[in-house]
């Protein structure tokens, strides 16, 4: 599924708290128990012992209804199996639960969709933290060279983004102001832009007016841009902060932890 930083558990938890719930077992449970993940997270709720609680009712509706192949169930399985991966952080646990949904509920509509997710988990494994990230050779907005072995001994941001995501429109002062911050300390950063085809002008406006002079990377092609297909984005913002060697320091830091992360990575410089 490709989304602008709705990650797969949070698209789940938009369709479901939109829909009508029937006043019957199981889907009125499972209503239930989103709305009461929603209030957590929303609370600022990240790990599994913060939501043990929720893991545990999942568990026990699962238990209940062991033996229903419905599409139901699937999707029970499946959105704690994304808790995991898009929450937890932990994708060998989220794997785990992914395959035996793919083997326990064959044919249903979430069966089918994970052999797609864990396409893109086990691509998100390669680009961890502590991993190298793959180089690259294109070419910026002005025909310059552009290449991660160019910033070398720099702390690099680099972000895929897009002029039309709204996440990322709502991120971009944080952005703005850690390479204003930084720049001088040996901060820079890579834009990588899935804006839409016949999109070069606008990105090249979009980008003066926001005060954004750092090299964009653009091909048009939208979700098939070229960088964002090798790298298996399938959600926007995606960001990785790499030290002076391409080593990846973080993934999709935010606000008050972007500043923070690049401070200690300039700090260790």
């Amino acid at each position: 599924m490709k989304t602008f930083r709705l990650t797969a558990f949070a698209a789940v938890l938009l369709a479901l708290a939109t829909s009508a719930f029937a006043a019957v077992d199981p889907k009125a449970e499972l209503g239930a128990l989103v709305q009461e993940i929603q209030v957590k997270l929303k609370a600022g709720a990240r790990t599994a012992v913060a939501l043990a609680p929720e893991l545990q009712k999942f568990d026990a509706m699962l238990a209940a209804h062991d033996g229903e192949k419905t599409d139901i169930v699937a999707q029970m399985l499946y959105m704690k199996a994304t808790l995991y991966t898009e929450v937890f952080g932990d994708i060998d646990q989220g794997l785990v639960l992914l395959q035996k949904l793919k083997t326990d509920f064959a044919g249903t509509p979430f069966a089918e969709r994970v052999t797609q997710v864990v396409a893109g988990l086990e691509a998100r494994k390669l680009y961890a933290v502590g991993k190298t990230f793959p180089d690259f050779a294109e070419t910026d907005l002005e025909g310059k060279p552009l290449t991660i072995a160019g910033y070398k001994g720099k702390v690099v941001l680099l972000d895929f983004w897009a002029t039309w995501c709204g996440p990322c429109l709502a991120e971009l002062p944080n952005v703005v102001a850690a390479y204003k911050k930084y720049h001088a300390q040996g901060f820079d950063i890579i834009g990588i832009s899935l804006d839409r085809p016949d999109s070069l002008e606008k990105l090249k406006a979009f980008t003066a007016e926001h005060e954004m002079p750092w090299a964009q990377y653009y091909d048009g092609k939208y979700w098939a841009n070229k960088l964002a297909v090798r790298y298996s984005i399938q959600s926007i913002p995606a960001t990785f902060l790499l030290d002076g060697e391409g080593r990846i320091i973080a993934r999709d830091l935010r606000g008050p932890a972007l500043d923070a992360a690049i401070a200690e990575a300039l700090a260790r410089k």
